[in-house]
């Protein structure tokens, strides 16, 4: 078989194909991730991104190659999350730039938009390193480039891609020494890989189910949208979320009964938020799959009442009623998690919290959202986690109404010092100027488990292993929490340190906690210890040391 030009009906089925595989394959990313936490999220990331713009592509009605085009890029832009994500998100950009204009794809222009799609990859991120998805990326528009001119056969031209593509994935480890000594490929690039696969199998006539969700037949788009009185959420405990797919089945199902849907999954809690007129129904489902808590129904029509223990999120009312006041000069939205660092974040300042870090990353529409819900000129975000500067830093090109400044923070302890250190009768810069440089004398550290067994850092760590990670990985492992929290702070404090702030999980219990408080008076005569209630899941313990 043999084709020499793609239309605009056959990419989007190309790229829905690619989505398809993708998610398919989310488990098996998720456990590549060198760094055998519970947080492991480079699969799920990278599949809600692409997600994303596949349900815009899925609801064109007659799709032409412009509108395919900014069905994938502004969609996966949006719903970018996590570093892997953005960077996906970036890669579909630069594609699109090229072809958005064109009616037929040729070998040609797929090689010209696989060099665009390359170096807008490798822009967005500051310090490129190889042995990642942008190499897998690299591989692929070096092979475009070197089969350009030998064949106008797309399909002969996409199958050695591929084929190049994948041995490229399986020289990672020799160009990143952690993924060796894993044993494991990156994750981004075998992610990338399978959406080049899927895309491939699609050209080639395979068979492959495009439907997407429980989608709403086209007439009915056009209709007035039902007003959706009920503000529902809650949390559900189950077995194992990603193994059993139950996050992906449950979204779906929501999206049949509301709106506004967000499903969050970390490995043992799916948190759940919609807008419906069912609630009764949202609920009921949840417990086919296990044991619901923190369950709220809030009647938006009414009046709005401030109670104690009112959700972090802002009321529907409140958004709208805050567009009648001045605009105050800065305001702050911070990613935080657990009710604990979300009262901290609040009392310091805050006026937004997006719910998300580690076991849930926010996508780029997430923290614009927060951003227009804040009422100021000038709004600064506060990530608060590695893999969530990227995604907020592409939320500044998308907001045009405010200056928006994202401070790196990298870690919850750095958001709380910045936060610490805002002076609000000084300008944005001079205070973007103080709060970064005083993010950098914060020292962080987190206790965790091992979900696997596995060799980093030439340490040996076994499945159920409690691990002590700071900002340079990996510093303590052992089968006994106290020790390891003692060793790990070993490699943080020196004869500087003055203050060790503990922020205790949901899952630390008050004897441990009490052992632990003991343990640091003893090893670290002199040093002042503060100890808060963090309630954040997955870490047991997160520390900071100034």
């Amino acid at each position: 078989m043999e084709i020499n030009t793609i239309d605009a009906q056959q990419l989007a089925g190309m790229f829905l194909a690619g989505a398809k595989y993708l998610e398919a394959k989310k488990d098996h990313i998720n456990e590549l991730n060198v760094f055998p936490v519970p947080d492991g999220d480079t699969g799920t990331n990278m599949t809600m991104t692409i997600m994303s713009a596949a349900m815009a592509v899925h609801e064109l009605k007659d799709p032409d190659m412009k509108s395919v085009c900014k069905a994938i890029s502004s969609g996966s832009l949006r719903g970018a999350r996590g570093n892997s994500g953005v960077i996906l998100s970036q890669l579909f950009r630069g594609f699109t730039k090229v072809i958005k204009t064109e009616q037929q794809l040729t070998v040609s222009i797929l090689n010209e938009a696989c060099q665009k799609s390359c170096e807008t990859a490798y822009r967005a991120v500051m310090k490129p390193k190889e042995g990642t998805i942008l190499t897998v990326a690299k591989g692929v528009a070096d092979k475009a480039a070197e089969l350009t001119g030998t064949t106008d056969d797309i399909v002969a031209f996409l199958g050695q891609i591929v084929e190049h593509a994948q041995a490229v994935l399986e020289q990672t480890p020799e160009m990143l020494p952690v993924l060796k000594q894993a044993g494991v490929v990156d994750s981004g690039g075998a992610g990338l890989l399978e959406v080049l696969t899927g895309a491939y199998d699609y050209l080639c006539g395979k068979t492959i189910d495009l439907s997407f969700g429980e989608a709403a037949p086209a007439e009915e788009e056009e209709q007035e949208a039902p007003v959706l009185l009920y503000k529902t959420g809650y949390s559900l405990v189950t077995t194992d979320a990603f193994a059993a797919g139950i996050d992906a089945e449950l979204r779906s199902y929501l999206e049949g009964i509301g709106g506004n849907v967000k499903v969050s999954a970390s490995t043992h809690v799916i948190k759940v938020s919609l807008d419906t007129n069912e609630p009764g129904k949202a609920v009921t489902r949840a417990l086919k799959y296990g044991a619901i808590t923190d369950v709220s129904i809030v009647n938006q029509s009414a009046p709005k009442v401030a109670m104690e223990d009112e959700k972090t999120e802002t009321p529907v009312a409140e958004a709208v009623a805050v567009e009648d006041t001045p605009a105050k000069a800065i305001g702050f939205v911070a990613v935080s998690i657990g009710d604990g660092l979300n009262e901290i974040f609040k009392g310091l300042g805050a006026d937004y919290i997006i719910e998300g870090g580690q076991t849930m990353n926010p996508s780029t529409a997430d923290i614009i959202d927060a951003i227009h819900k804040v009422n100021a000129k000038t709004v600064f975000v506060l990530p608060n986690n590695k893999n969530i500067v990227m995604a907020a830093k592409q939320a500044v090109d998308l907001v045009e109404d405010k200056q928006v400044i994202v401070l790196p923070t990298k870690t919850l302890p750095q958001g709380i010092t910045a936060l610490i250190n805002f002076i609000p009768d000084q300008s944005a810069e001079e205070n973007k100027e103080r709060m970064e440089e005083e993010i950098t004398k914060v020292k962080t550290g987190e206790i965790t488990y091992a979900v696997r067994d596995t060799m980093i850092d030439d340490k040996e760590i076994h499945e159920g292993d409690y691990m002590g990670i700071t900002d340079n990985g990996i510093s303590a492992v052992g089968a006994d929490i106290e020790k390891t929290f003692i060793d790990m702070l070993h490699t943080m404090v020196d004869e500087e340190s003055s203050l060790l702030s503990i922020y205790t999980g949901s899952d630390a219990t008050d004897e441990v906690t009490a052992a632990l408080q003991k343990a640091v008076a003893e090893e670290f005569d002199g040093l002042e210890v503060e100890l808060q209630t963090g309630g954040q899941p997955v870490y047991y313990y997160v520390v900071s040391v100034e």
